[in-house]
């Protein structure tokens, strides 16, 4: 059984990305800040170790992009790991991963746009909501509309901006320790670890903080549009994963050592406005505000970037309407319907709440990470022969088994809600694939460029 082949002609995505463009459109996505927002959750359910959450985390996410950077070598193309587990296993579970991915990638920008409302309405409360949701909305699409390169360039300034303040908070945090505030110095290992730590609270905590990390894994959907992807996007890939891990650690330790407890707190679950007031007074809490704002502005980019080319990689395969997501602006050369599409759904945060929105984020994440690992193992290891010697072993079978084995203990840990409604959706797909194959007696079709 053959796959159904699909020729777009010039349908082509503009070659104008570099290693630093693709790396801060990664951080952006990934938007260091977010530290912040789960803080209050994660130190709850980690009895005071969010630290060494993040840690592994980490440990889980480096193994798996890894894994990533292998397979861009063998795939430059967009569509992150819908492509790679197509070429890689085959177009079913290639066609049910990029399905389940879509879940995720849809809402990002719909839970940036809700959360830029959520801080906009706490400044500005006389303002009607709906006014902040349409407002970002449109912003965000008009500059992905126009040029990926102008996300970039955004992007780089909204990353810079973050991290001067959470370096101002971090010499804040230092000022108060040395103060007697939380523990009192900077130098205990106590928000790592203590007699209270228990392995399997610290595991709950790294599935909901593998929310954080999405994006490092998303700009491999901008692989067509970088030069050399074969070679950028590796790094980039290892470089976003490793900066966003390391800010993430560095960050929450600071937090963590502040605030040993959350008995200061009024809501565990929206603690950021708090944290700011109590390390720096109001005024600090303010221009804080300010900077989460240009937080979401800069992930909302980034993510819409992101799922109008995996919308477009798919319509140029004709897995989904092929003369609706296939295709570009003639003088932008960017997916601008696709755009559209994405933007018309963030609206929806004018409707849904903070833990509706995010409770369903992490099941594409963690079936894409799965089957990214998996993939390695079954190209390179098994098809390519590449099993012979210590370095192909360690390389094409081991550290992607790691990775995989760290994503599966994340899915134990996984919300009954993510796994409700990212199981229906991925039925929906089953039922869709059906349709498309004709009772999978034709392979998914899948794009050759001419």
């Amino acid at each position: 059984m053959q796959p159904e082949h699909s020729s777009a002609g010039n349908v082509q995505l503009r070659k104008s990305l570099r290693l630093w463009q693709v790396v801060v459109i990664g951080l952006a996505y990934i938007a260091p800040m977010t530290v912040f927002d789960t803080f209050g959750i994660v130190s709850g359910i980690t009895a005071g170790h969010v630290p060494s959450a993040y840690v592994l985390a980490l440990l889980g996410i480096l193994f798996t992009a890894v894994s990533y950077g292998t397979l861009v070598r063998r795939f430059p193309q967009s569509g992150s790991a819908y492509t790679y587990t197509q070429r890689a296993i085959n177009p079913y579970v290639g066609f049910l991963v990029g399905w389940s991915s879509l879940l995720d990638y849809l809402l990002l920008p719909m839970v940036n746009a809700l959360l830029a409302k959520l801080y906009l309405s706490a400044m500005f409360p006389e303002v009607p909501e709906w006014i902040w949701v349409a407002g970002f909305v449109t912003l965000i699409s008009l500059v992905n509309m126009r040029s990926i390169n102008l996300v970039a360039n955004f992007n780089t300034l909204f990353v810079a901006v973050q991290i001067l303040i959470m370096a101002v908070f971090v010499y804040l945090c230092l000022r108060g320790l040395h103060q007697g505030e939380g523990l009192g110095t900077a130098w205990s290992l106590t928000p790592f670890a203590d007699e209270k730590t228990q392995f399997s609270a610290l595991m709950a905590g790294a599935t909901i903080l593998c929310f954080s990390f999405l994006g490092f894994d998303a700009v491999t959907t901008l692989s067509e549009e970088t030069h050399q992807p074969e070679k950028v996007i590796p790094r980039a890939i290892f470089l976003i994963a490793l900066i966003g891990g390391v800010v993430f650690i560095l960050m929450s330790f600071f937090i963590q050592s502040y605030f040993p407890t959350m008995d200061r707190f009024h809501d565990h679950e929206a603690a950021l406005p708090e944290i700011a007031l109590y390390v720096g007074g109001k005024l600090f809490q303010s221009i804080f505000i300010a900077c989460t704002v240009i937080n979401t502005i800069a992930s909302g980019l980034a993510s819409q970037a992101s799922v109008s080319r995996l919308l477009f990689v798919m319509g140029r395969d004709k897995v989904i309407p092929h003369n609706v997501f296939a295709r570009l602006h003639p003088r932008f050369k960017t997916p601008v319907l696709n755009i559209a599409i994405v933007g018309f759904i963030a609206l929806s945060a004018i409707f849904f709440d903070l833990v509706t929105a995010t409770s369903v984020i992490n099941f594409g994440a963690l079936v894409a990470f799965s089957f990214v690992n998996l993939s390695v193992i079954n190209h390179c290891y098994l098809r390519e022969g590449r099993n012979q010697g210590l370095a192909n072993k360690l390389k094409y079978l081991v550290l992607p088994t790691i990775g995989f084995c760290i994503i599966a203990m994340l899915w134990l840990d996984l919300d009954e809600h993510s796994l409700l409604f990212g199981g229906a959706w991925a039925l929906f797909g089953v039922f869709y694939l059906t349709w498309l194959t004709k009772s999978f007696r034709v392979a998914p079709p899948t794009y050759i460029a001419e």
